[in-house]
């Protein structure tokens, strides 16, 4: 059997491509392997929305392309980003490439492949305005348990720095009826959280809906039972609506998590960077979703060494770092894009400043993010068993606060073996600057169906009243029960058990 090997760099949005163009294969009757040595074919799907991203993918279609001498490799094919802004430059720089496919051609990876392995060069480029049907052909490799569901192609923000539109079009919003099916086959195949992804979220139906429908979205995929959690990532501030922020709040399904990339605090760096929202709008939103979820956990992304960002702005930066507190946050050096209007600014900064910026940065931030998590300790959170470390006997988890991949850790001791995906409850017991450390506590004896005597809260002398459980609710430190009856319940309001009616 034909064996092929995959090599996804750059985003989740590009690993979802991948998982596309793996499961077309392996449809088609191709082999899958992990090993260098073992392939027949090696398909790059690459990256280049920065300097180190492009020089990445550059390497690797460089370093794989000697297997030609040295393995069985017999055809070498370049997808994604790369691919699709230097298709003409491809070919002539890189002899060893074979086939090359743009970002909108992921459909075509079978006959790339066919033809290659013929002897024979193969190239792609579907239109920008193509959307590529993705339904219900993943192999998934996230994991057994975790899945990125990518719900919009592209993006209109057009921001000064960005290279985005002009390799993934602007922005096209995947039927909803064809979100919910990929949606039903991930979890069909074990996926117990999804995590929600597009070059931004926020802004889900508005093209082809009239409408900003991911509330609407989020409601329909809760409704899969066995769907566990659903994440939210790339939110942009100035699109996150009251009615979204209502969804979050009370689905319990959904994360109080959201990823929120502001890029920079300062406006007059804000309009160069042709971003759409304002310092004090920034300040505002994320105060008003507090208020409404006070247990939200806000991921932020910032850009350093932006042309013409001075001292004074970086220290706004600062300054507004540590007024907001973020839960979790990365800085990232400002990589001028060919193509792109910042590139031609002028106030390039130098890349030693940039640097300094950025440490800076993120020194204040693991300040911010000790103290954060030292708040946690004493409470019981849930979280889901991603693996396991031998040498320290201890299981690598993750709560509702951390992204897979990018965030913290929450690391657990259980004389009771578990498996990735599992989800307990864990009390924190101590952590670091970045990762929690916890200790498995048993979930209560209740489950959804027990009939209960309970107590009204803050109402002395109230009468016992019963009622079914419906729902229950794992907060930071405590356990709530929602009852048929529309009430929330503590724990500690329960009298007394009387019975099952659910399964």
């Amino acid at each position: 059997m034909t064996q092929i090997m995959f090599v996804s760099l750059g985003c989740d949005k590009n690993l979802v491509d991948s998982e596309v163009m793996l499961a077309l294969l392996q449809e088609r009757g191709y082999g899958i392997t992990n090993m260098e040595g073992e392939a027949d074919v090696v398909v790059v799907n690459s990256c280049c929305f920065i300097g180190d991203a492009k020089e990445e993918s550059i390497e690797n279609i460089i370093e794989l392309g000697k297997l030609k001498e040295t393995g069985r490799l017999k055809a070498l094919i370049v997808t994604g980003c790369l691919a699709q802004r230097y298709q003409k430059e491809i070919f002539e720089e890189l002899p060893e490439v074979d086939a090359v496919l743009g970002t909108m051609s992921i459909e075509a990876i079978v006959d790339a492949v066919d033809e290659t392995l013929s002897g024979k060069q193969f190239q792609c480029f579907k239109p920008l305005t193509h959307l590529p049907a993705i339904n219900d052909k993943r192999s998934i490799t996230s994991g057994t348990y975790m899945g990125y569901l990518k719900i919009a192609e592209g993006c209109n923000k057009r921001c000064t720095y960005c290279i985005i539109p002009y390799v993934r079009g602007d922005y096209r919003s995947v039927p909803m009826e064809e979100v919910i099916t990929q949606a039903k086959h991930l979890v069909d195949n074990g996926i117990r959280e999804l995590c929600l992804v597009a070059q931004e979220t926020t802004l889900y139906g508005i093209d082809i809906y009239g409408k900003k429908c991911l509330p609407e979205l989020l409601r329909r995929l809760s409704e899969i039972e066995e769907l566990h959690w659903i994440r939210l990532l790339y939110c942009y501030p100035e699109e996150i609506t009251d009615e979204l922020i209502e969804e979050i709040r009370v689905n319990p399904k959904v994360c109080h998590y959201i990823d929120m990339p502001i890029q920079h605090s300062e406006d007059s760096v804000l309009g160069r960077m042709g971003r759409k929202t304002t310092k004090q709008e920034i300040i505002d939103r994320i105060r008003f979703i507090r208020e409404r979820i006070p247990d939200i956990v806000i991921r932020t992304t910032l850009i350093t060494g932006f042309p013409g960002e001075t001292e004074n702005d970086h220290q706004g930066v600062l300054e507004f770092i540590d007024e907001m507190e973020f839960g979790r946050l990365g800085a990232f050096t400002y990589s001028a894009e060919e193509g792109t209007p910042a590139a031609k600014m002028g106030g390039q900064v130098p890349e030693e400043v940039k640097e300094s910026y950025r440490d800076e940065i993120m020194q204040l931030q693991q300040e911010i993010s000790l103290d954060v998590n030292m708040k946690q300790i004493g409470n019981i959170l849930e979280v889901v068993v991603d693996g396991y470390i031998y040498e320290d006997e201890t299981y690598t988890c993750r709560s509702y606060m951390d992204a897979p991949d990018i965030d913290g850790m929450v690391f657990v001791k259980s004389d009771e073996e578990l498996l990735s995906g599992d989800f307990i409850l864990v009390k924190i017991i101590d952590c670091n600057e970045y990762d929690l450390i916890g200790e498995r506590v048993e979930r209560p004896g209740y489950k959804v169906g027990d009939g209960v005597e309970y107590i009204e809260q803050f109402i002395p002398g109230q009468p016992h009243n019963y009622d079914y459980i419906k729902e229950i609710i794992y907060g930071k430190n405590f356990v709530d029960y929602k009852l048929c009856d529309g009430k929330t319940i503590h724990e500690e309001d329960i009298v007394g058990r009387a019975g099952c009616i659910m399964d």
